[in-house]
This record gives C-alpha cells, sequence and structure tokens, in this order.
C-alpha cells in the first residue's frame, strides 16, 4: 500500500466523522503510517449529507481531499447522490443496503452490505453503525490490522461502551471479509 484515498459519507449524526478519526489514529499509532483526516459539513451538520476524508500513505501527504478516493463509503441515500460520481475508476464503493438503493453504474466495485440490519439482529444497538461500517472497510481492504482500531477504541470510547464498539467492529470486519473473498 503506498496510499490509500477514502472518503465516508453519510448522515450529520450518524458518526461518520468519528470512524474517520479512529481510522486515521490507528495508521499513525499504531500501523506507522502517514495519516490525514479532513471533514465538511455545514448547516447539515445533523441530518444532512456529511463527508470525511482520510488518507492513508507510507509517504508525506501533501493535500488533505480525497479526490477520486479509491474507497468511497455511502450510508445514505442523499450522500450517495451527492458523492457517487467521485470515485477513482476501479475503485471500491460501499454502501449500506437498507438506506441506499444504488441506482448509478460507476466504474467500481460496488459492496452492498446490511449493515444496519446486522447491527440490529446482532448487537441491538444502532449507535455502533460507524464502528461496523469502519469494520467492513478495514475487512474489506486490510488498510490497517483490526486490533489497531480496537486499541484506539479503548483509548477513545468510555470504558462501559468498549465492548459494544468492540463487537460492532468484529462484526464489520467479518462481514468486510466475507464479501472481500
Amino acid at each position: 500500500m503506498s496510499r490509500c484515498r477514502m472518503v465516508f459519507s453519510g448522515s450529520g449524526g450518524q458518526g461518520v466523522i468519528t470512524a474517520a478519526i479512529i481510522l486515521a489514529e490507528a495508521a499513525v499509532l499504531w500501523e506507522d503510517l502517514v495519516a490525514v483526516q479532513s471533514q465538511s459539513y455545514g448547516p447539515e451538520a445533523r441530518g444532512g449529507a456529511t463527508r470525511t476524508d482520510v488518507i492513508i500513505s507510507e509517504s508525506d501527504i501533501h493535500f488533505p481531499k480525497a479526490n477520486e478516493p479509491n474507497v468511497l463509503v455511502c450510508l445514505t441515500q442523499e450522500a450517495y447522490n451527492k458523492f457517487y460520481t467521485i470515485i477513482r475508476p476501479g475503485g471500491l464503493l460501499v454502501t449500506d443496503t437498507r438506506y441506499v438503493k444504488t441506482q448509478r453504474k460507476v466504474d467500481a466495485r460496488q459492496v452492498e452490505l446490511p449493515l444496519f440490519q446486522r447491527v440490529m439482529e446482532e448487537i441491538g444497538k444502532p449507535i455502533v453503525l460507524n464502528i461496523c461500517m469502519l469494520g467492513a472497510v478495514v475487512g474489506l481492504t486490510r488498510v490497517v490490522k483490526p486490533e489497531s482500531i480496537r486499541k484506539v477504541l479503548k483509548d477513545r470510547v468510555p470504558p462501559e461502551f468498549f465492548d459494544i464498539n468492540a463487537r460492532a467492529l468484529e462484526l464489520g470486519v467479518a462481514m468486510g471479509r466475507d464479501a472481500a473473498s
């Protein structure tokens, strides 16, 4: 891996920015990589389309935005409609089957996962959807090790919520690995 450009998008309040921060920290703190994370949201911070960019590299990063990302995640229809055109040809487009109906074909591998459904079936709390999504991205791309994400979660999440987040991470990683094979 020389450089991976990712965009996570969804609705304000879904935790996509938190997931991106956790990923960037895992890359820097535990994988000895270089990473930048940036976000954009305006008045739609709660409810509208939110975007966060993460670039992970083995060398210096000179621009913090992921133009033509290798990986695009869309957790809402609005985010999909707004961002699907930015995916790099040959990239990876990940969507949640509950919230996104992929209507357009893009020159990318499209992976539709029942993230919300599985979180509700196996954990019962939608608050960890973002960590399940992050796990799926890690399982699909292997950009960092799941254990590195787990270490950041341990530092970032209050102790009483660590177990539920760790379960969501494991669920997502398994879904991503299954989809990758």
